[in-house]
């Protein structure tokens, strides 16, 4: 099929019942693939981002990944036993615990997103139309930056 016909074709499914969630749902096992050659799984790595992000405490964590604090507790205690996350008790209240990234920790996350977003990139230029390939990759951006807009107007309501 030549690309312009493929371009069309993509625009006259992208909205059948269902497309986006099976969408996300195949790109979000293409990053588990990914992830694979860095040995994270998937929770550990939207962890690892969070907490790039300065997202430190554990019910914010388990806010922003729309996860129960205990799965949130688990998925720490594993990247802490591998030296790439730290606890530390908060300066006023020591019940209160901090996650930050190690230096260790922020070294695999970085190569982590770039296995991650080769593979992407990757999948995205098989559209064989370079502008394509940019909306495709362009999109990802924009639904992380809804993503971003919807937790903090979550947070601003709480």
């Amino acid at each position: 099929m030549p690309s312009e016909d493929r371009g069309s074709a993509v625009a006259a499914t992208a909205h059948e019942p269902g497309s986006f969630g099976r969408a996300a749902a195949w790109l979000s096992k293409q990053v588990e693939l990914a992830l694979t050659g860095v040995e994270l799984s998937l929770p550990q790595y939207r962890v690892l981002g969070l907490l790039a992000e300065g997202v430190s405490i554990p019910s914010a964590l388990a806010d922003r990944l729309t996860v129960r604090r205990p799965t949130v507790t688990a998925v720490v205690d594993g990247l802490e036993i591998r030296g790439l996350v730290e606890r530390s008790p908060g300066d006023h209240d020591k019940r209160r615990v901090t996650h930050t990234l190690t230096t260790k920790g922020q070294h695999l996350l970085a190569k982590a997103n770039v296995a991650v977003d080769a593979r992407l990139t990757d999948i995205a230029g098989s559209l064989d139309d370079p502008a394509l390939t940019d909306q495709a990759l362009d999109s990802l951006v924009l639904w992380r930056n809804a993503m971003r807009a919807y937790h903090s107007a979550r947070e601003a309501r709480a």
